[in-house]
């Protein structure tokens, strides 16, 4: 995937989630956050996969439901979800792990429980 087209599908899903965040403010569960956001993605013509498996490889061991990302779109980005008062370097750290196991570059961690989304959303490069 070029650069250009990975900028586009990032616009878009910030444009999704703003519109999200709009009609439901903050304060609802993640759960919901996801679900209304799959529906923006869908209505953008995005393809994605919510709660999609990823398993980790222990020494050999290979445990296929170890993390269940929230959302991958276009097969490139994970988007993980949040309604958390605070965002936390465990939060971080956490889509960093999925981007490593996954071979994935780029990730978003959006947090719906703030007043203005923008200051919710993070880029994370791995």
């Amino acid at each position: 995937m070029t650069d250009e087209r990975r900028e586009m599908i990032i616009k878009e899903i910030i444009g999704a989630s703003i519109e999200v965040h709009r009609n439901l403010g903050p304060g609802l569960l993640e759960s919901t956050y996801e679900l209304c956001l799959c529906k923006e993605l869908e209505l953008r013509g995005l393809r994605f996969e919510r709660q999609k498996k990823l398993e980790l490889n222990y020494k050999g061991i290979f445990i296929e439901e170890a993390y269940r990302m929230d959302i991958v779109v276009e097969d490139e980005i994970i988007l993980e979800l949040k309604a958390v008062e605070e965002m936390k370097n465990i939060h971080k750290f956490q889509l960093l792990t999925y981007l490593k196991l996954s071979n994935k570059k780029l990730g978003l961690l959006i947090n719906f429980n703030v007043k203005l989304l923008k200051d919710g959303i993070r880029r994370i490069i791995n």
